[in-house]
């Protein structure tokens, strides 16, 4: 399940370091607000005995902006996205944000003005699929952030996508590819970089886990805004 949140930002402009790092704060406090419970289970032991957290999010994306030097420009008409492939995380998170007027993202105050559950997916077939990130993919190899072209980057991400699979209990994709990749992007998180590029993936996959990886993700990280799909 997806969920778009319209937001209207109090602040002309964020600080670039204040886009992804707070996404993962935001998930928490959301959850807490539902299931506290469920809230701790998840950051201290991941889903299912992974420690995996199938959380998916588009971290803030404002319309009628300019692009400005140095930030990240805002404006009264944005969008954050939430979502899970789990039922019990998606619902806590809509029944969080049904009550939210407002949302602390970082040193900006996101003010509500609406959101809208997408629960009717675009139809997939099994078989043959392209799948796009919005946001930039985070993979690691020995502890080294790769980009599509290195070394062991195809490997890495076809890894990731038949763990996630596993946790769901469902088919694993096969003849993962890069068909197109975007510039590499660097980003500050909590004070850690984070390296990756938007990409364009193919693979043979089961309906329901392309389903299920547009409410997660590619890659690492996804519960700070990276690998989230179109």
């Amino acid at each position: 399940m997806r969920l778009r949140v319209d937001v209207a930002s109090d602040a002309p402009s964020l600080a670039w370091d204040n886009l992804h790092g707070p996404a993962r704060g935001v998930v928490y406090g959301l959850l807490r607000e539902h299931d506290p419970q469920l809230a701790r289970s998840l950051h201290d032991d991941g889903w299912k005995g992974q420690p995996m957290k199938p959380v998916g999010v588009a971290c803030p994306r404002f319309r009628g902006v300019r692009r400005q030097k140095g930030v990240y420009a805002a404006s009264s008409q944005g969008s954050v996205w939430f979502a899970s492939p789990v039922p019990e995380i998606a619902s806590a998170l809509v029944s969080a944000l049904a009550r939210r007027t407002e949302i602390d993202w970082g040193t900006a105050k996101l003010r509500v003005r609406g959101f809208t559950v997408d629960i009717d997916n675009a139809a997939v077939a099994d078989g043959f699929v392209e799948v796009a990130t919005a946001t930039p993919v985070v993979v690691r190899h020995d502890r080294w952030d790769l980009l599509p072209g290195d070394e062991h980057y195809v490997e890495r991400v076809t890894h990731n996508l038949v763990h996630k699979a596993d946790v769901l209990g469902l088919p694993a994709p096969q003849g993962v590819r890069v068909l197109e990749a975007g510039p590499r992007r660097r980003f500050s998180v909590r004070g850690a970089p984070r390296i990756g590029a938007r990409v364009r993936l193919g693979m043979e996959a089961d309906a329901r886990f392309v389903d299920a990886l547009r409410s997660w993700g590619v890659g690492l990280d996804t519960i700070q805004g990276f690998g989230w799909v179109e």
